[in-house]
């Protein structure tokens, strides 16, 4: 296994969280749809375990949402977006979803894994591809309702390591909140996904057999902090791109990308 901080996995990590930060500033989409297949890929090139890389690749994407999501969140709450009162009622049920994702991804293997994931890169880019909105057909569940939907939107989270937009904003957006309200209280409620999840993945990856020097649980530390330093760099660049390029083009170039994504990921799940 390569020395933790050679110096081509700094660049490669640098130029993952780099473009990773920018197309999540620019298209406003969570990074671990981009991350996770390029982790994966690094991690396998570096010899890391096979029944391991993709556990770390999620665990380590989800590590890094829990610090970009904190500049996301400054962001949208300057200009009054995030609607805090359905933050609160989402944390519950996203504290303890987020805490079980993880634990149910242990339980899989990584062929299996690396398919689930595969379906949820290919469900975004047909989605993102087609661009269609959700039409809003009802009000925001009570108490007990909110609760079932956030703990499967941290379930979810947790177990693909993202941040849960690619349920809660259709969630939100069904249930009559504005796109814009819904993208900012989403990037809100990325932040609980994030601190749970990567717990979790600290311990329940804790102690397991052939984990590479510097991991804290599923999650490998030198990887976490260069992607950290790149995504937040280049996320703010990204969101001042999207107002002068046309995003709707955009969109559909990137689904593409993410469907060459997917097809790793399902190559990875059948070899």
């Amino acid at each position: 296994m390569a020395p933790a901080f050679d110096p081509l996995l700094i660049l490669a990590l640098l130029a993952m969280g780099a473009f990773g930060g920018f197309v999540a500033g620019l298209l406003g989409v969570g990074g671990g749809m981009i991350l996770v297949p390029f982790i994966t890929m690094i991690f396998t090139a570096r010899g890391f375990p096979e029944e391991l890389v993709v556990h770390m690749a999620i665990a380590t994407s989800l590590g890094t949402i829990f610090f970009t999501s904190l500049s996301s969140v400054r962001a949208h709450h300057k200009h009054g977006a995030v609607l805090w009162h359905v933050v609160r009622l989402f944390t519950p049920g996203i504290l303890l979803g987020a805490w079980i994702g993880p634990w149910i991804g242990k339980q899989m293997n990584t062929p299996v894994l690396a398919f689930f994931f595969g379906c949820f890169v290919a469900y975004s880019a047909i989605q993102m591809l087609i661009g269609k909105k959700p039409a809003a057909a009802r009000e925001l569940p009570g108490k007990p309702g909110m609760f079932a939907a956030g703990s499967v939107i941290g379930i979810l989270a947790g177990l693909v390591g993202a941040g849960g937009a690619f349920v809660s904003v259709p969630f939100m957006t069904r249930c009559n909140i504005r796109i814009h309200n819904a993208v900012a209280t989403s990037a809100a409620i990325g932040f609980p996904v994030a601190l749970m999840g990567t717990l979790s993945n600290v311990y329940f990856g804790w102690g397991e057999p052939g984990l590479p020097p510097w991991s804290l649980g599923f999650i490998y530390l030198p990887a976490l902090a260069i992607i950290v330093l790149a995504s937040v760099s280049m996320a703010p660049l990204g969101a001042r791109t999207a107002h002068k390029l046309p995003v709707r083009q955009l969109q559909r170039i990137f689904s593409v990308i993410l469907c060459a994504l997917a097809a790793y990921m399902f190559w990875k799940a059948f070899n």
